[in-house]
């Protein structure tokens, strides 16, 4: 186990893990650290605790020190700053006719760089636009492509669900998204209902993954041949959550039954894809393009 302490940098933004040394580190408080792209000021979100040596990447660096209050107006500063660096840069994008969207600014703590953040469909030319920002500024400047889920990250918003993405809220890394989570879950396949604001599959299709994997495995899949008290029969609708199923008996297959996953005992599996056209009354219509997956 090694000592840690929680790090975040920017609302919304993933925690990082430093070395506390011997400070009396506390939520909400704010210190000062070495990161990749220099000194930067933090928010402490996670207190001092434990955590395995897997968990972590060496080598774990070490919390400088505290911040006292003319770094904290410092990096408050750097924060109204960046709302002004906004506004001039998509007026400068705007001169040059360029086809990009500018999504965020951030100064580095002791403004020798400023990072913009832009989403675009392709590769664009940007060295004019860098020489004119640089000449405004004078420092270093930096533009960086992002994906939509970053700036749906970045942005925030709300979810068809009614909260707060949760990208925004709490999701420090995306994790990977694919179309047969929401097959495996019985979800619709229409795109504007299992696809999230940034066009992408929603991210929470993972979370519940687990568990209905377990389920689906140990419940008969539709098209499956089992055996119940009142004789055999084939599976016509399954629920895994609920794990009630509907069979059509062989000696009454005009009134499915309903049975419990624990009444029944498997003859002759399904197999998944014909499970799949079963459930779904063969449709052969050609289905709507899904959204894309996200590795």
């Amino acid at each position: 186990m090694v000592k840690v302490v929680g790090i975040r940098f920017k609302t919304g933004g993933k925690v990082y893990y430093f070395d506390p040394g011997e400070l009396p580190l506390k939520k909400e408080e704010f210190v000062i650290v070495e990161t990749a792209r220099g000194t930067e000021c933090g928010e402490v979100t996670q207190a001092v605790h434990s955590v395995p040596d897997i968990s972590i990447t060496k080598p774990l660096k070490r919390v400088v020190r505290m911040a006292d209050d003319v770094d904290v107006r410092k990096m408050r500063q750097n924060r109204e700053d960046e709302k002004r660096a906004f506004t001039i840069c998509e007026e400068r994008i705007a001169k040059h006719k360029l086809e990009m969207k500018l999504i965020d600014v951030e100064y580095a703590f002791d403004r020798s760089k400023i990072l913009f953040n832009f989403t675009a469909d392709g590769r664009v030319d940007f060295r004019e636009l860098v020489k004119d920002l640089a000449g405004v500024f004078r420092t270093r400047i930096e533009l960086r492509q992002i994906g939509v889920r970053d700036e749906s990250k970045m942005l925030g918003g709300l979810g068809i669900c009614g909260q707060p993405f949760c990208c925004n809220r709490f999701l420090t890394d995306f994790q990977p998204v694919s179309i047969k989570m929401a097959k495996e879950q019985g979800l619709s396949l229409n795109p504007t209902k299992i696809s999230g604001s940034c066009g992408r599959l929603m991210c929470c299709l993972a979370y519940e993954q687990n568990a209905y994997e377990y389920l689906n495995s140990i419940t008969p899949t539709v098209g499956s041949y089992v055996k119940t008290p009142d004789g055999e029969g084939t599976v016509c609708e399954t629920n895994p959550i609920s794990g009630n199923i509907k069979i059509r008996l062989d000696k009454t297959p005009e009134i499915p039954k309903p049975y419990t996953r624990e009444e029944v005992e498997l003859l002759r599996a399904a197999s998944r894809r014909a499970s799949e056209k079963k459930r779904r009354g063969g449709d052969k219509k050609k289905p709507a393009p899904a959204p894309k997956e996200e590795k």
